[in-house]
């Protein structure tokens, strides 16, 4: 079941996340959620261990750039509903 829930951001680091989520054909909210995921499913002492740290650091800062193999929305959307199982 999903919930609503209200965040404020700094409205350039919002920019750049929505622009990465729309390069990445996920809506803002479900990169949201991923993200949150990951931070709750570690076991992390502190920021900078988490594998999402850079990612972050670079979307606040600067731009992120990943070398994937390039997968099909349908690959994309089969994987998320597979890891909320």
């Amino acid at each position: 079941m999903d919930a609503k829930v209200t965040l404020s951001f700094d409205k350039k680091v919002i920019e750049k996340a929505k622009k990465f989520a729309a390069e990445h054909n996920i809506s803002l909210s479900r990169l949201t959620e991923f993200l949150y995921h990951q931070i709750t499913t570690g076991h992390y002492q502190q920021l900078e261990e988490m594998p999402i740290a850079d990612w972050v650091q670079e979307v606040a800062e600067g731009r992120a750039e990943y070398k994937t193999r390039a997968a099909s929305r349908k690959e994309r959307k089969d994987d998320y509903f597979q890891s909320r199982k």
